[in-house]
């Protein structure tokens, strides 16, 4: 009985200093921070990838090169997806007002979501540009996406530049994106 007296107080200790850290962690942590996250495919070419948009059109990657291309891994079911989507519809918006300097942004439904199930998420949630359907999950599985929402910068040249394993904000991204037009001047 004396001894668990004695241990008592440093099990009380190590919990405190956990949660210490772990609202330092947290505290520190901002939502609308669009931050890097690793992959061995920046500065590499972008994986050949194609696939069919909700319109039933055929879609490739490697077409799009000479733009500036966003492709957002989402799913309808995804919870931080849906919070998201308004920062999409605002960068867009911005990116459209840009004309032919805008990026193309692209939304890869990375699941096994149905068909009715997107075309009903993008009519509640609004949201006019091409969404690709990946049922098979190969186009996620050639960027080696881990969780959604996830998305990737491709340049111009074609070259995979960002990626980002969070929510996105319309700010943040087209800071981002005017910062790599910036460098590749």
């Amino acid at each position: 009985m004396a001894s668990r007296r004695r241990i008592a107080p440093w099990i009380a200790l190590a919990v405190a200093v956990v949660l210490a850290a772990l609202f330092v962690v947290l505290a520190g942590a901002k939502s609308d921070q669009t931050d890097s996250a690793d992959t061995p495919l920046i500065g590499k070419p972008a994986p050949a990838v194609a696939g069919t948009t909700l319109a039933g059109e055929s879609w490739e990657l490697s077409r799009r090169k000479g733009s500036w291309v966003v492709l957002n891994f989402f799913q309808s079911t995804c919870v931080p997806c849906k919070e998201e989507h308004p920062e999409l519809v605002r960068f867009a918006e911005q990116q459209a007002r840009l004309g032919a300097d805008g990026a193309e942004l692209y939304t890869i439904d990375f699941s096994d979501d149905s068909v009715d199930s997107v075309r009903k998420f993008f009519a509640n949630n609004g949201g006019d540009w091409p969404i690709v359907l990946d049922p098979r999950g190969s186009i996620g599985v050639a960027f080696a996406v881990n969780k959604v929402p996830e998305t990737w910068v491709i340049s111009p040249a074609g070259l995979v530049v960002f990626r980002t394993i969070a929510k996105v904000t319309a700010d943040a991204l087209s800071a981002q994106i005017q910062q790599f037009r910036e460098l590749s001047r």
